[in-house]
């Protein structure tokens, strides 16, 4: 973020504002630690401010301090519709496409509320009036830290923000491990536990709250998992009737994709899971490398993300959604195979 976008920001913040603060749809351990931490700080300067999550956020983070305080937009409407109608300022946290936010976009288009966007996505678009965008980090958590850290204010992290601070970065490296996860992000990660984040507990509450529904699942996503050796590549499906089978909940499938890439000689790992609901077929790409799935998944899949981690939705069945996947492989053989 340029000196010029701090002091700007500083100046809004040192008169009281309305303040609402929203992640992407389907929120994550980032989007919900980002926007956590970034509301206890606000309100601890004494702002007004409200989160807004565009739809419910699975049940291993719902430990997180403050999370109770969270709007569920699909759920309660017309207090979150009262909230953004009111707002002087808004923050838009882990994402950079209002497209990502759902039925909460008509909103944000009919606000006259100053944007703010801290985002880590590939491609932003120009919504915001001022935008930190560094597609480099590890994580919007990890962005948040240095927006603190720009405003002069990183001695007033405290245990809650630190929480929320580290269990973002957690997830969004994937416990640390993914390659956007550089010297910083464990110097931050230090600063975070110093300044009281449990990091035994965030892993245990994020990780280690397995149902026995859960692991049946698993199961079956694993026993679904198919490899095509020739593109390097493994994909799982889950369909709408083995998700109700095992009492999907929000949540359940979290890191199922990775299992592909544990695999020798694979490099591409992608999950498709029916939505019955929505019409869609959510899916989730993973790669090693630099096949970029970003890419990928913008060019077929009506998605996008990071160069090695990315989402996309297919608006037709499962079968022929894994099918024209299949199709596709061939023109990325070589770059599959290096």
């Amino acid at each position: 973020m340029n000196s010029e976008d701090i002091n700007a920001v500083a100046r809004l913040l040192s008169k009281p504002q309305k303040i609402v603060i929203i992640p992407h749809k389907n929120p994550d351990g980032d989007a919900i630690g980002s926007t956590l931490a970034l509301w206890h700080y606000l309100k601890n300067r004494g702002q007004k401010a409200q989160i807004i999550a565009p739809n419910d956020f699975p049940k291993f983070l719902k430990w997180m301090p403050g999370q109770d305080q969270i709007l569920n937009f699909e759920k309660e409407n017309a207090q979150s519709k009262a909230y953004i109608d009111e707002a002087t300022l808004i923050f838009t946290l882990d994402f950079n496409h209002l497209g990502r936010i759902g039925q909460v976009e008509p909103c944000l288009k009919e606000s006259d509320a100053t944007f703010i966007m801290i985002d880590h996505h590939q491609a932003p678009s120009d919504y915001a009036d001022y935008m930190y965008s560094d597609v480099l980090m590890s994580s919007t958590c990890e962005m948040v830290y240095n927006f603190i850290e720009f405003l002069g204010d990183d001695d007033k992290i405290t245990p809650e923000i630190a929480n929320c601070i580290y269990t973002g970065i957690m997830t969004d490296t994937g416990s640390f491990k993914y390659s956007s996860t550089t010297s910083r992000t464990h110097r931050v990660v230090a600063a975070l536990i110093d300044k009281g984040a449990e990091n035994t507990k965030a892993h245990n509450l994020v990780y280690d709250t397995n149902t026995p529904n859960r692991l049946h699942l698993l199961g079956c996503a694993l026993k679904n998992m198919v490899i095509l050796e020739e593109y390097s590549t493994a994909y799982i499906t889950l369909s709408q009737d083995e998700l109700d089978t095992y009492g999907f909940q929000k949540g359940d499938t979290e890191g199922f994709v990775n299992y592909g890439l544990t695999l020798h000689g694979i490099c591409f790992a992608v999950i498709f899971i029916e939505n019955k609901d929505e019409g869609i077929i959510k899916i989730s790409f993973r790669s090693e490398g630099d096949f970029s799935v970003n890419e990928f998944a913008r060019k077929h899949f009506n998605g996008g993300g990071h160069t090695n981690a990315a989402g996309g939705r297919s608006d037709v069945s499962l079968k022929e959604t894994v099918d024209y996947f299949s199709t596709l492989l061939k023109d990325y053989k070589t770059q599959l195979n290096p």
